[in-house]
C-alpha cells in the first residue's frame, strides 16, 4: 500500500514538473521584463509629427507677443512677465457658461525620481494651434491645441537618485528657431526638433553630484536660451547660464555668489562663498528697450543658520539686472539681506509702466510687495501683502528691520518657509491697472540647529515646521501706484497656483483642492468655478484657434507640500491638462 502511494505521488510530481516546464516554454517573451532599454528607444518608437509652426518663432517675434494674443509664445506670455492676455471672447458676461473642451491625461510609467513629490507645474506654450508642455520626470509633449491629441512625446532619462529638494517638477519649455528647449531635473538643457520631438543638442549645466538640479522654464532672448540652477538647500553656488540657440554652445555663466575679489564678496566670509546658495530656478523677465534681463535669486546657505555667513550675503535673495549678451551685472536689489528664513528672492519681476516711469513689481516670499525703478533698481515703495512678523521694511526708504530669527528652542515666525507667496506667479492687467497675487497665509516654528556641510547633502542649519499653525490662502488685488489693497478672496488652503488675467476683465486662480476659479478683475466677485479633481500647482494660460478662445490649466498636485500646505500632503494626485471654452 505504501509502495503504491509512493508511486502515485512520484508520478504526480513528474507530471507537475512536466507541466511547469511546458508552461515556461509557452510564456510570451515580455522583453520589458527581460531587457533593459534606454528611454531613447521609447522616443524612437513613439516618433510623431507636428506642423512646423515654430520655424518662424524668433526673439524678435517674442518681443511682439502682444500683437498675436491667440498664441502664448513664452513662459509668462510675453517678456514683461505680466501673465495678461488681450483676448476677451471669454468675459464677465459669459464666463459662467465656460465648459470643458478637452483633457489630456498622462500617468507615471515605471520607476521615477522622487516619486512622492512629482507635480504637474508647467506653463503650456501655444504656437498657431500647437501646444508644447513639459511634465515631471523629463516628459515633453506636443499636442493639438484644439482637441488634445498627442502629436509627439519626448522622455529624458532622469536618474532615480538625483537630489531634488522640493519636487520632481518642471515649469515649462521655450520655443524658437524650429526648436523646443527645456531644462531637465538632472541639469541638462535640451533642444528638440519642434516637428517630431527628436533631440537636436543637449548640454549639461548643473552638477547633480553636488546637489544641483534644474526645474526652470528656459527663456529665449536674442540668439540665446537662458536657464538657471536649482538646489541652494544643498550648499551649492547658484548660477545663470546662456547657450547658443542653434549649437548649444555655452556663451556665458553668471554666478550669483561672488568669489573673493569680485564685487559683493565683502558680504561673505572667505570660506563660505563656494557653498553660498543663490540658485536661480524661476524664469526671468526682459526689457528689450533697456536690453536688461531681470532674474531672481534664491536663499543663501546654510538656510536657517546665519552664523557661518555674517553679512548681507550678496547676491542671494535678490533681483539681478543683467546684460543678456554677456551676463554682466548692471544693478541689483536685495529683498531680504542675510536671509535666515528661506524667503529667497526668486519670484517673478513684473515689468509695467506707470506715470511715464518704467517700473518693476515683485511680490516676495518675505510678505512684502515691492515696486522698483527698473532702469536703475532704485526703491519706490514696499507694503506688506500678508502677515510678516519676521521684520519690517520702511515703506519710504526700504530699510529692513529684523525682529524674529530661528532659535535653538524654536520661534514662531510669519511667513513660513514657503513664504507668503511660493513660486507661482502674480499677474498685471493694464486695463484695470491692478496687480493680482496668490497668497500663502502660513506661519511656522523656525529652529536653528547644527550646521555641517557635506557635498550632496542638505545644508540647512535647522528646520521650519508649518504644522502647528493654521494656514489658508487668498487671491489679492493691489494698486501699484499706492500699494493699496483693492480686493481679496479667501480660500481654505494656501493658493499655490499662478494667476492669469485677461482683457475680458477676468482673473483665473486654481486651488489645492482642484477648484479652478474665475473672478471679476475689478471687484473680486467670484463668477465661475470648476472642480478639476486634482490640486492645481501650475500656470494657467489662454489662447485661441480659429477664433475660439481656450483656457488651459495643468492639474497635478505635489511638490514640496509639507512646506506650504501640509494638511494636503495625502491628497489625491494625478496628471491632467484641462482645457475650457465657451459652448
Amino acid at each position: 500500500m505504501i509502495d503504491v502511494r509512493y508511486k502515485l505521488r512520484l508520478a504526480a510530481v513528474v507530471l507537475l514538473a512536466l507541466g511547469i516546464s511546458a508552461c515556461a516554454r509557452t510564456l510570451p517573451n515580455w522583453q520589458v521584463t527581460e531587457t533593459s532599454k534606454p528611454m531613447s528607444a521609447l522616443n524612437e518608437a513613439l516618433v510623431g509629427s507636428a506642423p512646423p509652426v515654430v520655424r518662424t518663432v524668433t526673439s524678435a517675434r517674442i518681443e511682439r507677443a502682444r500683437s498675436e494674443p491667440h498664441n502664448w509664445l513664452t513662459y509668462y506670455g510675453a517678456y514683461d512677465g505680466q501673465r495678461f492676455s488681450s483676448l476677451d471672447q471669454i468675459n464677465t458676461t459669459n464666463v459662467a457658461r465656460l465648459r470643458p473642451a478637452w483633457t489630456f491625461q498622462f500617468a507615471p510609467i515605471g520607476l521615477m525620481a522622487a516619486p512622492a513629490t512629482y507635480s504637474f507645474e508647467a506653463a503650456p506654450i501655444v504656437v498657431d494651434g500647437v501646444m508644447f508642455v513639459s511634465g515631471w520626470d523629463g516628459y515633453v509633449w506636443a499636442l493639438d491645441a484644439t482637441n488634445g491629441r498627442q502629436l509627439w512625446l519626448y522622455k529624458h532619462e532622469i536618474p532615480l537618485d538625483v537630489p531634488l529638494c522640493c519636487g520632481n517638477v518642471n515649469r515649462g519649455v521655450a520655443v524658437a528657431n524650429g526648436k523646443v528647449f527645456f531644462a531637465t531635473q538632472n541639469g541638462h538643457i535640451v533642444a528638440l526638433d519642434a516637428t517630431n520631438g527628436r533631440q537636436v543638442w543637449q548640454q549639461v549645466f548643473a552638477d547633480v553630484r553636488a546637489g544641483e538640479s534644474a526645474t526652470v522654464a528656459p527663456l529665449v532672448v536674442k540668439n540665446l536660451v537662458i536657464v538657471g540652477s536649482s538646489g541652494a538647500e544643498y550648499g551649492v553656488r547658484g548660477h545663470i547660464d546662456a547657450f547658443d540657440l542653434n549649437t548649444g554652445r555655452r556663451v556665458w555663466r553668471r554666478y550669483n555668489v561672488p568669489k573673493p575679489g569680485e564685487p559683493g564678496a565683502e558680504t561673505w566670509p572667505a570660506q563660505e562663498w563656494a557653498r553660498g546658495g543663490g540658485t536661480a530656478w524661476i524664469t526671468g523677465t526682459y526689457d528689450p528697450e533697456l536690453d536688461l534681463l531681470y532674474w531672481g535669486t534664491g536663499n543663501p546657505g546654510p538656510v536657517f543658520d546665519g552664523g557661518p555667513r555674517p553679512g548681507n550675503n550678496l547676491y542671494t535673495s535678490s533681483v539681478v539686472a543683467l546684460r543678456p549678451d554677456n551676463g554682466s551685472l548692471v544693478w541689483h536689489y536685495q529683498w531680504t539681506p542675510h536671509d535666515v528664513w528661506d524667503f529667497e528672492g526668486v519670484n517673478e519681476n513684473i515689468l509695467f509702466e506707470q506715470g511715464g516711469r518704467k517700473l518693476l513689481a515683485h511680490f516676495d516670499k518675505n510678505g512684502y510687495f515691492f515696486v522698483l525703478d527698473r532702469t536703475n533698481g532704485r526703491f519706490v515703495r514696499a507694503v506688506p501683502f500678508a502677515r510678516a512678523t519676521w521684520g519690517s521694511i520702511d515703506p519710504v526708504t526700504g530699510a529692513v528691520t529684523r525682529r524674529l530669527i530661528p532659535t535653538p528652542e524654536g520661534t514662531d515666525i510669519c511667513p513660513g518657509p514657503a513664504g507668503a507667496k511660493e513660486w507661482p506667479h502674480a499677474a498685471y492687467n493694464p486695463r484695470t491697472g491692478l496687480l493680482y497675487t496668490p497668497v500663502v497665509e502660513a506661519c511656522a516654528r523656525f529652529k536653528r540647529g547644527p550646521t555641517v556641510y557635506r557635498e550632496g547633502l542638505f545644508y540647512l542649519g535647522g528646520e521650519a515646521d508649518v504644522r502647528p499653525h493654521e494656514q489658508w490662502g487668498e487671491v489679492k488685488a493691489f494698486d501699484p501706484a499706492t500699494g493699496r489693497q483693492v480686493w481679496s478672496w479667501r480660500a481654505r488652503h494656501p493658493i499655490v497656483a499662478s494667476i492669469l488675467t485677461t482683457a475680458g476683465d477676468l482673473v483665473f486662480a486654481g486651488e489645492p483642492n482642484g477648484m479652478l476659479n474665475a473672478f471679476h478683475a475689478r471687484t473680486g466677485a467670484p463668477l465661475w468655478q470648476f472642480n478639476t479633481g486634482n490640486g492645481i500647482h501650475s500656470n494657467p494660460v489662454t489662447y485661441s484657434v480659429g477664433g475660439k478662445q481656450y483656457i488651459a490649466v495643468p492639474a497635478g498636485w505635489g511638490g514640496w507640500v509639507e512646506g506650504f500646505a501640509p494638511e494636503m500632503f495625502g491628497a489625491p494626485r494625478g496628471t491632467a491638462l484641462h482645457v475650457f471654452a465657451l459652448p
